[in-house]
């Protein structure tokens, strides 16, 4: 884990807009008399920086709280790493409760952004030793994805969302579904315009088999992480 053991360190992560700062330590800027975050979009001058280790140390010297970076939120971690795999790079993020997000994609960067958007006020930290479990088991799991992964898992989403997601787990390997028969089997039949959007928003690529859902024809349709990952995903299950 990265440490921030003097000034300089933290300037420099300040600058930086260190998503892994986040609740490391706080910056109190004395010429607008608040305390933000690391990753705040504020652009202080140095001599006007001072760094205090908790947030009610930033009180006690006056400083009130940015409405910007809201630094008085509790900031959970997330842990991340990214590797390589036979269809391209795998992105993994925990939290303390399980995985937190599986993406797919060909850009490392664009991973690690699309984590930090969608989790606005994490703490953000790079942890490629201690997820290299979690790396190794999505890897195997895109090579055969007709394998269950047991993992901890924490995503998160709406009661709809999260009963979409079940339901695309109970897909067994190398068969398919429809979006109306994934609604039919959480009770919700005509919200099968809700069952793609959920699908669409799937944290968990390959652990949750988004991919099994087709178009009532049997084509292909839209897939987050690419429509060849897909197709690529579906000819390895059903061989």
């Amino acid at each position: 884990m990265t440490t921030y053991q003097n000034d300089d360190a933290r300037w420099d992560a300040m600058r930086a807009k260190d998503r892994a700062a986040e609740g490391a330590f706080y910056i109190g800027v004395h010429t607008t008399g608040i305390y933000c975050v690391a990753s705040c979009g504020g652009r202080p001058l140095r001599k006007n920086v001072n760094f205090y280790a908790t947030r009610e140390d930033a009180r006690a010297a006056g400083l009130r709280a940015c409405l910007r970076c809201k630094p008085d939120l509790n900031r959970e971690t997330l842990r991340w790493a990214v590797g390589e795999t036979s269809l391209g790079l795998a992105f993994v993020a925990r939290s303390e409760a399980g995985l937190r997000l599986v993406t797919l994609g060909d850009d490392a960067a664009a991973l690690q952004a699309d984590l930090e958007k969608r989790f606005k006020h994490a703490r953000i930290v790079p942890d490629a030793e201690g997820l290299a479990a979690d790396l190794k088991a999505v890897t195997a799991l895109v090579d055969h994805p007709d394998q269950a992964a047991n993992l901890p898992l924490d995503d998160q989403g709406t009661e709809l969302q999260k009963a979409v997601w079940a339901a695309l787990r109970e897909i067994p390997a190398g068969q398919t579904a429809s979006y109306a028969d994934i609604a039919k089997a959480i009770g919700r039949p005509s919200a099968f315009r809700a069952v793609a959007q959920a699908c669409g928003a799937n944290p968990l690529a390959v652990i949750t088999p988004c991919h099994r859902v087709v178009r009532a024809d049997g084509g292909l349709s839209g897939y987050r992480w690419g429509v060849e990952r897909k197709a690529a995903l579906l000819a390895r299950e059903a061989a």
